[in-house]
């Protein structure tokens, strides 16, 4: 039986490649959370612990520019996945006022289950693409991706 047709307000007619990736998003986020929470683990913690497990005792400053996310944000996960005993932070020996982040034993330990966790999520995502439509997927998102990182915001054009 195939899928419904989404319902796109008619507002966001004029933009229906943006309103599927807002629905794609929130889809794979709320699967991905779904299967996270069996890991008492919060969206996105499981990228920052993935950067770390290939590459151990990053600065904040260096996580902020691999995740693309503000301060604020990785505080908050920082600090939820320190007192779940994932990570510690301590000042560096070149540097006190850069932090320091390192996976502990328990996060260390958390390696396989998040690559199987993520190959489960890849399956579903893909389950019912070709694997050349996978592939042509992989490609757009990415191209899309470097379209909007490349524009200018509002009020940053140079004059």
């Amino acid at each position: 039986m195939p899928a419904p047709e989404p319902r796109i307000p008619t507002t966001a007619g004029a933009g229906p490649m943006s309103y599927a990736i807002f629905q794609l998003a929130r889809a794979h986020r709320a699967y991905a959370a779904a299967l996270l929470r069996g890991m008492d683990l919060h969206p996105g913690q499981e990228v920052l612990l993935m950067h770390l497990l290939d590459r151990d005792g990053q600065s904040q400053s260096e996580l902020l520019e691999c995740l693309g996310v503000d301060h604020s944000t990785l505080s908050k996960a920082l600090r939820r996945m320190q007192d779940a005993g994932l990570v510690v932070r301590e000042p560096a020996a070149h540097d006190r006022r850069v932090m320091v982040v390192h996976l502990t034993a328990r996060g260390r330990a958390m390696r396989e289950p998040i690559a199987a966790l993520w190959q489960a999520l890849e399956e579903t995502s893909a389950r019912n693409l070709s694997e050349r439509q996978a592939q042509s997927f992989v490609e757009t998102a990415y191209a899309i991706t470097e379209a909007i990182n490349s524009r200018a915001l509002p009020g940053e054009e140079s004059a």
